[in-house]
């Protein structure tokens, strides 16, 4: 697994910013703060096509409750859930933002704990 994230730095600002305004719980603020801390932040053009962000779609393996499931990751203000399009700081999101394909990640999220791997990442073009 990744020792760090990989974002950009719009994507770093929005986070801190949804850390700011208190949008996640306690254990996802520690767990972000970490992960941000220790973050490599780089330009978009930069940032390599395996990694999880804004404007893709991703295939996420959730361990714990025995589910594959595909997410279309897109801007705050673009999120619709009937056509499957997660804003990038959902709760979802934020538990795989920066990471890469073949990344498992332990997560707290607000109803437990869950083990969640990376299974593909593509671009998305919306």
């Amino acid at each position: 697994m990744s020792d760090h994230i990989i974002v950009t730095t719009g994507i770093y600002d929005a986070i801190k910013d949804t850390l700011r305004r208190k949008k996640v719980s306690i254990q996802e603020e520690n767990r972000l703060t970490g992960e941000l801390r220790k973050a490599k932040q780089v330009l978009r053009k930069d940032l390599p096509g395996d990694i999880v962000t804004v404007n893709r779609k991703v295939t996420l393996k959730d361990h714990t409750l025995n589910f594959e499931h595909e997410y279309i990751f897109v801007a705050s203000t673009r999120e619709k859930l009937k056509k499957n399009k997660h804003s990038i700081l959902s709760d979802i999101a934020l538990a795989v933002v920066g990471y890469k394909v073949g990344d498992v990640i332990d997560w707290p999220f607000r109803d437990g704990d869950r083990k969640i791997e990376i299974v593909k990442v593509e671009p998305w073009e919306g």
